[in-house]
Formats: C-alpha cells, structure tokens, sequence
C-alpha cells in the first residue's frame, strides 16, 4: 500500500497532540550523525553490521573481557543464541498465562490504594507496577520491593552527562558506581543465591545455567531495569496523560475491545516514543549514528497523513507498526513490547474506570541522558469530591 507524502500544515487546526517532550528532544545535543526518516532508520537499525553504541557503550567497552557484554551489546549469532533462549519469558502466549495475572492483581492493588485515600501519583503507580512485573520476569523477588523501587529510580535518574565537565562526570559515575553496588547487595545477590540453591523459571536462574559470574549478571539485570521498568514507567504516565486529559480518547479506550486499547496505546507510543534516539555504530570505521525515533515515527510517509495527530484509524504504509519504532527494529527490538502494552492496557482500563477519577497536576517533564529519553514527575491525580 502506497501513501502520498504529507505535511503537518495540510492537518486541520488543533490537530497536534504531541507533548512538549518533542521540543525537549530536539534541544538535547546532539552526538553523532543524526539519521531522521522512518526508512533511512529502519534501514541502520537492521544493518548487520551496526553495532549497538547507546546506553552507555563506550563505559562497557572499557571493561574489556572482566565481564560478559549483556544482551544488549551482543550481536550475531551471540546475540541470536541468547535472544532465542530468553524469548519464553516474552511470548505473547507466556504474557497472557503467566504475566497478565500478575499485572491483573498488582492493578487491582494500586487503583485500591487510589480509593483508600483519594488521591495517587500516576508515575509512581506506574512505577511500582513495572518493576513489579519485571522483578518476577527477571527474578529479583528476594529483597524488600519498596527499596528496590528507590533504588532502581535514584540509579536511573542519575543523568550522568558526557560532557566537558570532568569534576561533574568523575562525581556522577561516583555517585553511580555506589548506587549500582548498592543494589547488587540488596536485591541481586539474594536472589543469586536463592536461585542457586533452587532455580526457577526467570532470566537469573537461566543466566546461573549458562555460567554467568555474579558481576555479569548485574549488568544484565541493570539493563532489565532499565529497559522492563523505567521506560515502561514512562510510557503509562505519557498514555494515562493522554487519556485523562482527552475526554473523547479516554471515552474511546473504555468502549474499546482490548486489541482494539492496544491500537490505540501503540498510536500513543508512535507519536510520544519513550526512547527518542538510539544509537549506532558501523563495525568498520566506527562511524557513530544518532537514529532519530521521532522524525521516524513522525514520517507521513510511514505513517500517513496527519503524523502529529493521535489517530488510531490512521493508514500506515506496509510492514509500519502500530507503534512504529518506539520499540526499535532488527536484532535490538524491545523484546519485552509485549509485556509493557500488556501492563499499559490492563492497569489504565482500571485506572480510567474508577468514578471520579482526573488529573489533579499534569507532570513536570525532564530528559534522562541516559536512556536519551524523558521524564514525567509529580503527576498527581484525585477522585472527585477529595479535598486538595
């Protein structure tokens, strides 16, 4: 299916919906070769020669062989092998029967705590719920869940920088080598030495089959963390933004089916990606590319007329996902896409059904380096009839 090329000033008046996180993206500097178009970053992103150059790169680059690169900066057959043995925490038949209970009965509890008191920060429900879900996926269920839940979001927001500031980036890393170690003793090492003595079905007791020391395994679960619960921290708080503002989206998600909620959470994600650049490098010559997400989520090419707009219903081009590449491509797409929509649709359901319920203070937005991504803090909602 083709689709003639259109621009945002051919949409009727009013008919942008993105957030000032699009603004925010376009001031963060740039650091390599900027890429923009849906094509032109599809095409690197399944380049069998592009290496994985964000998320810090350069520091794992600089362990050398002390520890086993995680999943993420694994490539070829290495990365296939791995892929391959970790897909059956992530299929779609395993989010259903496995994940979605859990996702059911931690909603249930959180929108219990909302009524209880009238009142509930959505990002730190959604929080709470990610890490959560991915805690059990992962398998880091032997330590107190409420310090795991600070100590993931004091390492992540962090904002280590790479810039010039060398008293400021020596201070950072710091600041965050304490709190990574902070975290392996409360929460990674217990569960090592819980799934050591009785291994179960998540990603830590396959990584203790497979051999890996307790210092790969950090890593690996740093990377769970950042991709299975702060980022799908991020996308709850953009989509239920959306919803509670928008009373006409909101009426149309609760009417919905669910695939049909899906749809319209992936339009979400589409126009307001989390991620809004990843990063590539060439194996030969080690040219850096900054692949702009959003101008190719933003591609009427791709995407069809209107790009800026929320538009469940809109006419995608060929092999173009409901969600674009907010989830990425190639080798590096999110493996856990799945599980995030799953956690998104079950918990905003229930959230937009409680009576009364609406957006007290809409979030203050930040940008996180690390994840080249941004922040929503402090958004407050109440029930009708609470007193401020």
């Amino acid at each position: 299916m083709e689709i003639a090329k259109s621009n945002v000033q051919s949409c009727p008046a009013g008919g942008v919906d993105q957030r000032r996180s699009a603004a925010l993206a376009l001031s963060a500097p740039r650091k390599a070769r900027s890429v923009t178009g849906y094509d032109p970053v599809r095409r690197i992103l399944r380049h069998p020669d592009a290496r994985q150059a964000g998320f810090k790169a350069d520091l794992m680059a600089r362990f050398g062989g002390r520890i086993r690169p995680p999943i993420i900066f694994q490539s070829g057959e290495e990365h296939r092998r791995q892929r391959a043995a970790t897909a059956r925490f992530f299929a779609p038949r395993v989010v259903n029967e496995r994940h979605r209970p859990i996702i059911e009965a931690e909603a249930d509890r959180l929108i219990a705590g909302l009524l209880a008191t009238g009142r509930a920060q959505l990002d730190s429900m959604a929080l709470d719920l990610a890490v959560t879900v991915a805690a059990q996926i992962v398998g880091l269920t032997n330590s107190d869940k409420r310090g795991m839940i600070r100590r993931l979001d004091a390492f992540f927001s962090l904002g280590i920088t790479d810039g010039d500031r060398l008293i400021q980036q020596v201070l950072a890393n710091l600041i965050g080598q304490a709190r990574i170690w902070h975290f392996y003793l409360r929460d990674v090492r217990p569960a090592i030495e819980a799934r050591r003595a009785s291994p179960g079905e998540d990603v830590i007791s396959h990584l203790l089959a497979q051999g890996y020391e307790a210092r790969d395994i950090l890593v690996e679960c740093v990377t769970y963390g950042a991709a299975g619960m702060v980022t799908t921290r991020e996308f709850i708080t953009m989509a239920g933004w959306h919803l509670l503002e928008n009373g006409e989206l909101k009426a149309r998600f609760l009417a919905s089916d669910q695939p049909a909620r899906i749809a319209l959470l992936e339009e979400i994600l589409r126009l307001e990606p989390v991620v809004g650049a990843l990063y590539r490098r060439t194996e030969e010559g080690g040219e850096r590319f900054e692949l702009d997400i959003r101008s190719a989520n933003g591609d009427p090419a791709a995407v069809g007329a209107c790009p800026h707009a929320i538009d469940p219903d809109r006419r995608r081009a060929e092999r173009v996902g409901g969600a674009g590449l907010a989830f990425g491509d190639g080798e590096h797409r999110c493996p856990g896409a799945g599980v995030a929509l799953a956690e998104a649709e079950i918990f905003l359901d229930k959230l937009l059904r409680v009576p009364g319920v609406r957006l007290k203070r809409a979030p203050d937005l930040g940008w996180n380096d690390l994840v080249t991504g941004y922040e929503l803090r402090d958004c407050r909602l109440v029930i009708d009839g609470d007193k401020p």
